[in-house]
């Protein structure tokens, strides 16, 4: 029988915007303990960060840096 595990989701969860487009940033925890990165655009399109986060104000910071960094088009995929 498998164990129910109840996601954690983050107080850090939030919208981001940056040149006029908006995503969604969710984080949780997950069974291991660590955090998991996932940002969701207008279009359902998910980019999840590989690593897990020690905490979850460090996935906030990475989403940040990389739409400081690289652009929020990096995050926004095709409209399906």
């Amino acid at each position: 029988m498998e164990d129910d595990f109840e996601v954690e989701m983050s107080p850090h969860c939030q919208e981001l915007t940056a040149d006029g487009k908006t995503v969604r940033v969710d984080i949780y925890r997950v069974e291991t303990g660590g955090w998991i990165l996932d940002v969701v655009d207008e279009f359902g399109n998910s980019t999840v960060w590989d690593d897990e986060f020690d905490t979850d104000a460090a996935a906030l910071d990475e989403a940040k840096a990389t739409i400081r960094d690289e652009g929020i088009d990096c995050l926004i995929g095709m409209d399906s």
